[in-house]
């Protein structure tokens, strides 16, 4: 018989890693590093209820849940995490679904609130079905969209992905640029502190809205998953230069060989030169160079990520009265 459990985060750190390896789910935003930097910097108006689910003495799968007026939420936010989801092992989603809804049912938390939840999510396929089985306490609507594109085998195959015009635009804003100078794109697995100024620097100078969302908080969140993407080998910050001067960055990050690009910025000066644009080009390039499978490049529907070749996948907000 199954069990569910509440947990700290340094209890259960190995299982959660070990679980993510195993998912079919894409799962950064919900593994463990991602998830207690999270909470560090903006847990503080919730209550933790991080579940186990364990089945003869293993843990087979992590609830990520915090609780907020009464309401169970996922561990993260819609503004830093672009999807989540529990993590359970392949095969035993119907044991860790029983268990938590018996859990649930006997708590004084009527409502789970999840999102944004990819269609192919075990949250999202779970609440699907609850939904189909005619449960009318359940729903789930549609909520933003996420952009992507998989990765052909090399650069003459991507560049036959993008329509004429796409292609023509992408190789002509790089004429232009290479006509300027020396250009070079170098992706840092390790970001030296001078690094990371850059990229914060230039993520404030290229947009207002960019510069309100940076304060002093946001600021130190973003400092701190670069170091903890550094510890887990995921961190790729790419610095555009031209005649060696940085003009752009790309914050992305590697988890089992899908990129995804998490934000970016680059020095007004350069607008002119598509500097913004070309160094998410390049970083598309350098994830086909090193045989990366998926290119992501996240929520919203700005018009860049089409033009790159990305196609669009629906996310969903689900709600069940539990």
């Amino acid at each position: 018989m199954a069990e569910f459990a509440l947990n700290q985060f340094k209890d259960i750190r190995q299982p959660w890693d070990d679980l993510c390896q195993a998912s079919l789910s894409r799962l950064l935003f919900s593994s463990p590093s991602w998830s207690e930097v999270w909470w560090r910097h903006f847990g503080k108006d919730s209550e933790l209820y991080l579940g186990t689910v364990t089945e003869q003495s293993k843990i087979i799968g992590i609830a990520p849940l915090r609780v907020k007026d009464g309401i169970l939420y996922f561990i993260g936010s819609d503004n830093v995490c672009d999807f989540l989801d529990f993590i359970i092992e392949p095969g035993k989603e119907d044991v860790f679904f029983h268990t938590l809804r018996q859990h649930l049912e006997q708590t004084n938390c009527k409502i789970l609130d999840l999102s944004p939840l990819l269609p192919d999510s075990t949250a999202h396929r779970w609440l699907s079905a609850v939904i189909q089985a005619g449960n009318t306490g359940a729903s789930c609507s549609e909520n933003d969209v996420t952009v992507a594109l998989d990765l052909p085998p090399d650069l003459p195959s991507y560049h036959s992905l993008l329509n004429s015009k796409q292609r023509h635009e992408i190789l002509r804003k790089e004429r232009r640029l290479l006509e300027e100078g020396d250009i070079s794109y170098e992706v840092k697995q390790e970001a030296s502190p001078e690094d990371i100024e850059i990229f914060l620097d230039f993520f404030r100078e290229s947009r207002e809205d960019k510069n309100r969302f940076l304060t002093a908080e946001m600021e130190q969140f973003f400092r701190d998953i670069m170091e903890s993407a550094t510890l887990d080998h995921t961190l790729r910050l790419g610095i555009l230069k031209l005649n060696q001067i940085d003009i752009a960055a790309t914050l992305c990050f590697d988890h089992r060989d899908e990129i995804y690009l998490y934000n970016s910025g680059y020095n007004p000066s350069y607008r002119s030169l598509s500097a913004g644009l070309l160094s998410k080009y390049y970083s598309v390039k350098d994830s086909i160079e090193n045989k990366k499978r998926k290119y992501d490049f996240l929520r919203g529907s700005e018009s860049y990520k089409y033009h790159l070749g990305g196609s669009e996948t629906q996310l969903f907000r689900c709600i069940i009265n539990i």
